[in-house]
């Protein structure tokens, strides 16, 4: 995708923004949690709160389960917030097999009521 902008850079997780998508791109690399889990989420924040109608894309593909307690700070901070700000979207980037399924559903059945969630196989996807 051309011009990706790097936001954010670490072990764990990149951020990105996509102009000509209009989307926050996360990229998770390994397990991570609490505030290594959560820097890169609100650096996402940052960009959708930065950009009208910027949507929220999740690369799950090298995924891991989350700590119990970041999927708690998801739900309460992070999704409303996102919301808040303007994304209508949450986009996760799933492997052929979606291994991580349950964790996924979990988070959208946490807030469904707030955003519109849909699985992908590759940013190329996103509208």
């Amino acid at each position: 995708m051309k011009d990706m902008e790097e936001i954010y850079l670490s072990e764990y997780c990149d951020v990105f923004y996509a102009a000509d998508k209009n989307v926050v791109l996360v990229h998770w690399k390994k397990y991570c949690e609490l505030e290594q889990y959560r820097e890169p989420l609100k650096k996402a924040l940052q960009v959708i709160n930065a950009h009208t109608g910027c949507n929220y894309v999740a690369d799950t593909r090298d995924g891991f389960e989350d700590n119990p307690l970041d999927t708690k700070w998801v739900a309460e901070y992070f999704m409303p917030r996102a919301k808040e700000y303007g994304c209508r979207i949450i986009y996760f980037i799933i492997d052929r097999d979606n291994s991580l399924k349950v964790e996924l559903e979990g988070q959208e059945k946490d807030s469904a009521s707030i955003l519109e969630f849909r699985y992908i196989y590759g940013i190329d996807e996103v509208e």
